[in-house]
């Protein structure tokens, strides 16, 4: 008996602890990128959407943006596509395997995240990205690869307004021919927190953050300076694909970004751990 009443008070000194973070980030604006294995794992994923909700109900406005790699490989692979092909760690799009990456991305990954955020109570709204990216293409090689050169908010405002979740997939609306293209979901995600001026960028993926070791976890670097990057991409510390990614996040916080998170979201309720305790749990990068 007596262990359970400590539990009890155990429970309440956690919500203690979140009460000053709930109260500095009420009305503000926290864009997520989910991505990575971590959507391979539907458990995840609904774990990681009642977080969502939870930070809806306690006042902040979470706006997702969501990948889709490996649904997208799947689903190439069934329609009969050759392998895809990847130049400079970008997929080759051609337009055959654009109509399998909107379909994908539009059509399942999207509106199931929308259905499981209103299952939770949540509220939340499909917002494809060709209605709000406005792109260009990065070469020819890559085909129907783009980038984001410009961000229409109106729809994404209006949910935030009316304290809907915008559920955004990472595809632009190409600014000279209005064909879609395939932008990758990490920059889609900067570009819009940077529009959006979000106090926070969360990159949830399947990586603890960025470590002296990857291959040990005691290695975390939890906290990270801007000024302190091109010394460790250039050490070697950063590498492979985290390059973009932090670089991205560099441009996001100059660009008026409060602060960005690198988060593996396989861990339970990582979301609310990264961001309502003092220690977190993966890395942060600040100005």
């Amino acid at each position: 008996m007596a262990s359970e009443f400590q539990q009890q008070i155990e429970k309440a000194a956690v919500l203690l602890e979140a009460l000053p973070y709930l109260q500095t980030f009420r009305g503000k604006t926290f864009l997520i990128k989910v991505g990575g294995s971590a959507m391979d794992d539907p458990q995840l994923v609904r774990k990681l959407l009642r977080d969502v909700v939870f930070m809806e109900v306690a006042g902040i406005n979470p706006v997702i943006v969501h990948g889709g790699g490996k649904a997208i490989s799947a689903a190439m692979k069934e329609s009969g596509l050759e392998e895809a092909k990847f130049v400079g760690g970008q997929r080759v799009t051609t337009d055959e395997a654009m109509s399998i990456v909107e379909k994908t991305l539009s059509e399942v990954i999207n509106p199931g995240l929308v259905k499981s955020l209103i299952s939770f109570g949540g509220r939340a709204v499909s917002v494809p990205g060709s209605r709000a990216f406005i792109g260009g293409r990065l070469n020819e090689e890559l085909c129907r690869v783009g980038k984001v050169i410009d961000i229409d908010l109106a729809e994404i405002e209006s949910a935030i307004a009316e304290e809907v979740v915008p559920v955004v997939s990472p595809i632009a609306r190409e600014s000279e021919t209005g064909l879609s293209l395939n932008v990758n979901a990490d920059l889609a995600a900067s570009a819009l927190a940077s529009k959006l001026k979000a106090s926070k960028l969360v990159f949830l993926s399947d990586v603890r953050g960025l470590m002296q070791d990857p291959a040990d976890d005691s290695t975390l670097i939890p906290s990270l300076k801007v000024d302190e990057v091109d010394g460790l991409i250039k050490d070697g510390t950063i590498g492979g694909g985290m390059i973009p990614k932090v670089r991205s996040s560099v441009e996001a916080l100059e660009a008026g970004v409060g602060k960005v998170h690198m988060v593996d979201g396989r861990v339970s309720h990582s979301l609310l751990l990264e961001i309502f305790t003092e220690s977190g749990i993966g890395t942060e990068i600040v100005k």
